[in-house]
């Protein structure tokens, strides 16, 4: 999901040097959702891990 994330945030770098801003507005917008999606996946696994027992990390 992070290689997503990075993938539309290189598109809509590219596109913002290039003037089209539809494209990297749509391309921002869906790197920020899939990076906070990321966020929040990795903290539920450190809190699931810490309460199964397991030092975090």
């Amino acid at each position: 999901m992070l290689g997503w994330a990075l993938t539309f945030l290189v598109v809509a770098l590219i596109a913002a040097a290039l003037g089209f801003g539809g494209i990297a507005g749509t391309s921002a917008g869906i790197a920020q959702v899939l990076f906070f999606v990321f966020i929040i996946l990795f903290v539920v696994s450190i809190v699931m891990r810490a309460v199964r027992g397991r030092p975090p990390l």
